[in-house]
């Protein structure tokens, strides 16, 4: 079997146990991407190696994605299998579906010429109409019925033959294809019949511009990957603006000018084109005899290739979706032009082979095909359609359910984003009515931790006798990077949880005030800003990790009736629940171990009688030790305030009892005490 094969070839890396033993899932993993590495990915389809490097293949325009990596390793095995430099894998830091970033606006609309076929699915996940709109001219083109055939052979052997018996009638013809090795097949068959041709595709992707400008002219023959994606006209003729500007300016600047949105100018004396840093500048009657010229000679072609019948598209397999069959179909007969299309298929096609019904090949049968001999016939054209609308139905299936799994995350992204846009202003929301500023933020972040603490080691469900008072004193030091003398120096033995509280987040409040009399108020506030949103994106980068693991495996949950939607939002939320935590508590760690150091410079003695404010260092966590070497000394506590009687202190007695911070408020909001007028 495969896997007794692939436990052979792992051999002594294998632990004790089989593949499938928890403590090898890492090498399960890699033997599992190495797999769809070498048998589902293939070269010149899904991607390419282009100098050394594999660069990805939009399926549905047939670009190149420069810049794009695969995930979880998969990138790193088609590296493997190419023999090209692995490179280290890409972490995500930020993730959306295209569904739930289009409903970020409270305003949805949009024009495209193929989304009657997926009315559907617009109204159910965006509550969108599809209205169709009439054409403003009268639709002249032919549709001509499918072409199938046996195997791909005769298939392509028919294309070959339809291209240059219209190639004879002087008709431009568009051959679009599903793939870039399809595409070199169909290249590869007209060069051996001697028929000129260009080829469109990703591998030629830096001539696109000329290609589609070219693609309308006589008797010209243009193999295309996917012209679902390049949304441009093919003018039958040919495009007279982009032959001028070839002719006056050169073909690379010509190309570079279509490729971007350059900008059009002119004056008496000559014409400007500009993009960028790119400037170009023709003389005025140098571009008007080019141009003059060319719309001549394009008018002309344009009149022999409309009496020719104008552009014929075709197709060398139905795509999985109605809706880019149509894209491809309506390069021809656009604004009233004459023009026809057909699809030649063979049951060797994926989508006949994978989706296609026995009733289908069974009915082919009893028509009778032969080798060579096409099957025409509206039955079984019916039938493909309704094999493309199982596609796409399973399709819509799919991004379905991926849109609801992305809603639960689409929630916490929501929370994490909105508290980092507010730390961002400096004002964050601490409850639905109550907004504080980030240094009150901090403190209450600081407190809660406190309260956790006592909670946890000292609080009303702990038994008095089994009180942790030393590591109380621990915990909370290590939490706010207090030093051991400090805590050591705390009476909190004989002190209820309220007092114990109080004499931890005094002290804890105290350190922070040390350094807010040593540092410039607005540099530690930036500093503080900084710090928050490092941690909340480092924290977030590793939720977004975590939950790809958690939906990896959340399927097998069904094995044991449980519905793996319900599962993955009760873990997530678990997950993003300690995510918050995690941010909570780095927060204060981070930022309680701020140092403030004061430079030994020799400026200070003859600097202006002013008080100095010194820059600042970030303890590393584990150790309390400077981040940054040098020399320096602490910064001198905050001196007691002095005066006279007046300043003496005085005991203050109580005339009800103290509220506990964890009691409801005597308000009576409903609220604790130390969220309410405790706080």
């Amino acid at each position: 079997t495969g896997m007794a094969k692939a436990e052979q070839m792992l051999g002594a890396r294998l632990e004790p146990g089989g593949l499938y033993d928890p403590v090898n899932m890492p090498l399960l993993h890699h033997v599992n991407q190495a797999l769809r590495a070498h048998v589902l990915f293939k070269r010149d389809v899904e991607y390419m190696v282009k100098e050394g490097q594999v660069v990805i293949v939009d399926e549905f325009t047939g670009r190149l994605m420069p810049g794009r990596r695969w995930s979880d390793g998969l990138h790193q095995a088609v590296e493997a299998k190419e023999r090209v430099k692995i490179e280290r894998e890409n972490q995500t830091l930020a993730t959306v579906t295209f569904q739930n970033y289009f409903r970020k606006y409270d305003k949805l609309s949009g024009m495209t010429g193929t989304a009657d076929t997926e009315a559907p699915e617009f109204n159910k996940i965006y509550k969108l109409d599809v209205m169709v709109a009439p054409t403003n001219r009268v639709l002249v083109r032919l549709e001509e019925p499918d072409s199938i055939y046996r195997t791909e052979r005769e298939k392509y052997d028919a294309i070959v033959e339809d291209i240059i018996d219209k190639q004879a009638l002087g008709r431009p013809v568009l051959v679009g294809t599903v793939s870039i090795e399809k595409s070199e097949r169909v290249a590869g068959l007209l060069k051996r019949r001697g028929v000129k041709h260009v080829v469109l595709n990703a591998k030629f992707h830096a001539h696109e511009a000329e290609i589609v400008a070219q693609a309308g002219r006589l008797a010209t023959v243009t193999i295309a990957t996917n012209m679902a994606g390049r949304g441009t006209d093919i003018l039958l003729g040919g495009n007279a603006e982009y032959m001028s500007r070839q002719q006056a300016l050169g073909e690379e600047v010509a190309e570079r000018l279509a490729k971007e949105e350059a900008k059009f100018v002119d004056d008496d004396d000559h014409v400007y084109f500009y993009h960028l840093d790119h400037f170009y500048r023709v003389g005025r009657p140098d571009w008007e005899r080019i141009s003059a010229q060319f719309a001549d000679q394009t008018a002309t072609e344009h009149e022999k290739v409309v009496a020719a019948g104008g552009l014929h598209i075709i197709g060398t397999e139905r795509h999985e979706s109605r809706r880019i069959d149509n894209q491809l179909r309506g390069r021809a007969g656009r604004q009233g032009d004459p023009g026809s299309s057909r699809f030649y298929l063979s049951l060797e096609d994926d989508l006949m082979r994978i989706f296609g019904s026995d009733r289908l090949s069974g009915l082919m049968e009893r028509l009778g095909m032969e080798e060579g001999v096409p099957i025409e016939a509206g039955m079984v054209t019916k039938a493909i359609e309704r094999a493309q609308k199982q596609v796409e139905a399973q399709h819509f299936s799919v991004r379905k359910h991926l849109l609801e799994y992305d809603d639960v995350m689409n929630k916490q992204r929501e929370n994490v984003y909105t508290l980092r846009r507010e730390l961002l202003d400096g004002e964050v929301h601490v409850s639905d009515d109550e907004v504080v500023d980030s240094r009150t933020y901090l403190m209450t972040l600081a407190e809660d931790l406190v309260d956790q603490r006592v909670e946890l080691h000292c609080g009303q469900d702990v038994d008095p006798e089994d009180w942790d008072i030393g590591a109380l004193g621990v915990s909370v030091g290590e939490a706010a990077g207090l030093p051991p003398e400090t805590i050591e120096g705390l009476d909190l033995a004989n002190k209820n949880p309220d007092e114990m509280h109080d004499l931890l987040w005094n002290t804890v409040k105290a350190r922070y005030e040390e350094k807010e009399q040593a540092v410039e108020t607005e540099v530690l506030r930036r500093v503080e800003r900084d710090v928050m949103l490092q941690i909340v994106d480092s924290q977030w980068k590793d939720h977004l990790y975590s939950l790809d693991h958690l939906k990896e495996g959340i399927g097998l949950r069904g094995y044991a009736q449980k519905d793996p939607l319900v599962e993955y939002k009760r873990e997530s939320f678990s997950l993003f629940q300690a995510m918050k935590d995690r941010i909570d508590t780095e927060m204060v760690r981070y930022l309680w171990r701020l140092r403030p150091v004061v430079r030994d410079d020799g400026t200070a003695a003859s600097a202006p009688v002013r008080r100095q404010r010194a820059p600042m260092t970030l303890n590393d966590p584990s150790t309390g030790a400077s981040a940054f070497a040098g020399g320096g000394r602490r910064a001198a506590p905050r001196p007691a305030r002095s005066g006279g009687d007046d300043a003496a202190v005085r005991t203050v007695r109580r005339d009800t009892p103290k509220v506990g911070r964890n009691e409801p408020c005597p308000c009576g909001s409903g609220k604790k005490y130390k969220k309410c007028h405790g706080a």
